[in-house]
């Protein structure tokens, strides 16, 4: 049973100082909060401290260059994102649609999603509803699951390395990484390269390749290269790899499907291993508990659709 001060609280509690609050850890300070949201310091400041008294929770440490948000404050911040990402679907749940679809499509997903089936849908998607507005961020795989979990956005692609209990996920498509260099590389343009000419080579590396996460499999194939153990260059960010590369800080794996291009345009070459090349699954995420508006529910039906009409096989890139 509720305590009497729990049941009083939503009626008392100020709603607006969760939406400073939220800010204020997205923003990483007061400063940063002050100056998104057109304010002065000591009103974001005033605004803190009163959501710590109302709560009666610590929720942040500062200090002169310290900033951290405590145990309490991680607890509310997710609630907060929650209930924003409720809150911005209310306007899109009880229009009036008079028989067109209407909404905003808020998408989140790794980096450098190349999936042609996507991306077909996406225009077919539209051309039939030109009243639907989208959003597309980019964010590390471990961050689009998170926001789908806080309710903050309408779907995810994502990589993952396994299931998760709260989201609904199945694999949009297969890639396989394969390793390249840039042209100012001694290999780059030849042909028949030994693998052995790889041993005791620089690498650049993805920082999703840990033992945990879902590029391991990426890591195993620059193991088989025998490249340095401790890579030259890292990124979260696909583009930011492929720029390292073809910089020449080191030899680095792609998706082949994604490099093609620059192998064509003579910004890469191949490197083996040329066979048995880590195949990496990119997921299409959602969040089943989400109310979803009437664009987002007919989106990702016809993504559900698309996934269960075409072939899995048809949705596996080996190459350009």
């Amino acid at each position: 049973m509720m305590k009497p001060y729990e049941q009083r609280f939503p009626w008392q509690l100020d709603w607006n100082l969760l939406r400073t609050f939220m800010v204020v850890v997205d923003q990483g300070g007061i400063t940063r909060a002050a100056e998104f949201l057109g304010v002065t310091q000591p009103t974001i400041s005033s605004a803190l401290k009163r959501l710590e008294d109302s709560i009666g929770q610590l929720l942040v440490v500062r200090r002169p260059n310290f900033f951290e948000v405590t145990e309490a404050g991680q607890t509310l911040y997710r609630e907060c994102s929650a209930i924003y990402g409720s809150v911005s679907q209310i306007p899109s749940l009880v229009s009036e649609t008079e028989g067109r679809v209407t909404g905003h499509i808020s998408i989140v997903m790794t980096s450098h999603v190349v999936s042609p089936h996507f991306d077909e849908l996406l225009r077919i998607f539209n051309d039939s509803h030109q009243d639907v507005t989208f959003s597309i961020s980019v964010a590390e795989s471990s961050e689009v699951m998170n926001r789908l979990r806080q309710n903050r956005a309408s779907f995810g692609l994502c990589l993952m390395r396994e299931p998760d209990s709260v989201l609904r996920a199945a694999p949009l498509f297969r890639e396989f990484f394969g390793l390249y260099c840039g042209p100012n590389h001694p290999l780059f343009g030849k042909e028949q390269i030994d693998l052995n000419e790889l041993r005791g080579e620089s690498s650049i590396s993805f920082q999703t390749e840990s033992e945990s996460g879902p590029l391991h499999s990426v890591s195993q194939l620059r193991e088989r290269a025998l490249l340095k153990i401790s890579p030259k260059g890292i990124s979260a960010n696909l583009p930011e790899i492929r720029r390292m590369i073809m910089a020449g800080l080191g030899l680095g794996a792609l998706p082949v499907h994604i490099a093609r291009k620059d192998v064509d345009l003579g910004n890469l070459w191949p490197l083996p291993p040329y066979e048995d090349l880590p195949a990496v699954d990119v997921f299409f995420v959602v969040n089943p508990s989400r109310s979803l508006n009437p664009a987002e529910s007919l989106f990702i039906h016809q993504i559900d659709r698309m996934m269960a009409d075409v072939p899995f096989c048809d949705r596996t890139y080996r190459s350009g």
